[in-house]
């Protein structure tokens, strides 16, 4: 089945609880979002399975919570204030504003990240390009900062000014020393984060692609620098298959090539430790019910390499408009604890009990997703459209799932019977009792909102104290013993 559009994904969101247009009776604000009361359960599920499945499952990574607003010179000290800039074009007629490489990238299939004012505008004029609203010239290109202002306390001059965060990780590493001391942490070692972020795009689009608001997962991994060559758990992940585009690939017009990690890494296509994070990465989407042939890894072309980074890779995803950034995983060495070190008058070092010396530890990688955009890649993945039986049905992940049961009563005369179900399963998974319309008719809107399992209770129920289950994906049904329900349901959840 052909995908969905962006624009039809955000209607089927909307008509059915995930998410709407925020504050939508004012007209809505472009780039800010509010999750329904389905949205907002698979949003949580999808940020507890990232933890669990990054922190609370492995011994070298711990998490923290940092503040969405902090110290400016934090900002002064990653580069952000000075650097975190698109390209902004204006219509000289009717004013619209575009971003400048959106623009380019959309008429002209070419990417211009890294590129220098003089050379998008010369781009532009070359190609003649026109605003895309009323087809007019543009005015003089301008640098257009990304960053949100706010003011702190009661004075409004320069000292108040602060900034909504753009990122979670540099307050990872303005906490840095704190962790690696309390924690007891040992080369190498990562520290997470979920939380907001917030910047202040010029045109946002693609619905939860690209927002104003939005929520990042993010890990910086520290390595000794001595030992930025070699992974030392790479064998967890050698046998996985990945869909490799190299530079060199996308210079020479080449398609992507799928083969395992460790041929790659034979062709020294890969460092290493790129190649184990790109593989766990994208494994934790596929675990989770994505489909791995619409993911593939790419590595950035020279020009568009941050100013701090040595090396870097992008995990991506077949939206429906394209193949786009899905996380980008960074080698960034030991710049921002540099920085900050400068910045602040700190020694962020720490002691390595082998050599006996001070060191700065380098973040070989910093696997950063986008929760929304990760929303996205399990509703497109998850969604089909059933012709037998008339309806859309979002096979989402049990664990993904918003709701993980229905419990239906199969007419009026039992609800009393369905609702000890509901009250037995209800503490220990989100369930929801429904007993309006046909049993046919629940099962679909059961479907179409990603419900994986459907009790329903019948007038055997009474005699025999069994329910029947209904699998979302196939229909197929069983009988269960009421007493039996919360460990059979707990076993599909867990391993559907």
């Amino acid at each position: 089945m052909e995908k969905l559009s962006i624009e039809a994904m955000a209607t089927f969101c909307k008509k059915k609880g995930f998410v709407y247009p925020s504050a939508e009776i004012y007209g809505g604000l472009a780039g800010f979002w509010d999750f329904g009361h389905l949205g907002v359960e698979l949003k949580n599920n999808i940020k507890n399975e990232w933890w669990n499945y990054h922190v609370k499952q492995r011994e070298d990574i711990m998490g923290i919570d940092g503040s969405i607003i902090t110290h400016p010179k934090v900002w002064e000290a990653s580069g952000h204030v000075e650097n975190f800039e698109d390209v902004m074009l204006t219509c000289s007629k009717c004013n619209e504003k575009t971003r400048a490489d959106h623009l380019i990238e959309e008429k002209l299939k070419t990417n211009v990240e890294g590129r220098s004012v003089d050379e998008i505008n010369k781009i532009i004029k070359k190609n003649n390009l026109k605003c895309p609203k009323c087809n007019s010239d543009f005015k003089e290109l301008k640098k257009f900062s990304l960053m949100l202002k706010t003011s702190i306390g009661p004075l409004e001059d320069k000292s108040s000014i602060s900034y909504l965060r753009p990122e979670t990780a540099q307050l990872i590493f303005a906490n840095f020393k704190l962790v690696s001391d309390n924690a007891r942490l040992k080369l190498p070692f990562g520290i997470a984060q979920i939380g907001k972020g917030f910047r202040n795009e010029i045109s946002p689009r693609d619905f939860l692609f690209r927002c104003r608001e939005f929520e990042m997962m993010e890990i910086e991994y520290f390595v000794h620098p001595d030992k930025a060559e070699k992974c030392p758990s790479i064998k967890e992940v050698e046998n996985e298959e990945l869909n490799f585009l190299t530079s060199e690939m996308q210079q020479k017009k080449q398609e992507p090539k799928e083969m395992k990690v460790k041929d790659a890494l034979k062709k020294k296509l890969v460092s290493e430790w790129h190649a184990y994070w790109l593989a766990t990465e994208q494994k934790w989407f596929t675990d989770l019910g994505a489909k791995p042939e619409n993911f593939r890894v790419r590595q950035h072309l020279k020009e568009e390499k941050s100013h701090y980074a040595t090396d870097t890779w992008d995990l991506e995803y077949n939206f429906p408009f394209g193949w786009k950034e899905l996380q980008g995983i960074a080698n960034r060495t030991d710049f921002d604890l540099k920085q900050h070190m400068k910045f602040s008058g700190n020694d962020l070092s720490i002691f390595d009990e082998e050599t006996k010396k001070k060191i700065i530890p380098y973040v070989i990688a910093e696997p950063s997703q986008g929760v929304e955009r990760a929303f996205l890649v399990f509703m497109f993945d998850s969604y089909t459209y059933d012709k037998k039986r008339g309806n859309a049905v979002l096979k989402l992940h049990p664990k993904l799932a918003p709701v993980k049961v229905g419990i239906f009563p199969l007419v009026n005369k039992l609800d009393n019977e369905a609702k000890k179900v509901y009250d037995l399963l209800k503490s220990d998974f989100n369930s929801i009792f429904d007993k309006s319309g046909s049993i046919g008719r629940r099962y679909a809107r059961a479907d179409e909102i990603g419900i994986p399992y459907c009790i329903t209770i019948d007038f055997d129920s009474l005699k025999d104290k069994k329910v029947t289950v209904r699998n979302r994906n196939d229909t197929k049904q069983i009988r269960v013993k009421i007493n039996d329900l919360k460990e059979t349901m707990g076993k599909l959840i867990d391993n559907p």
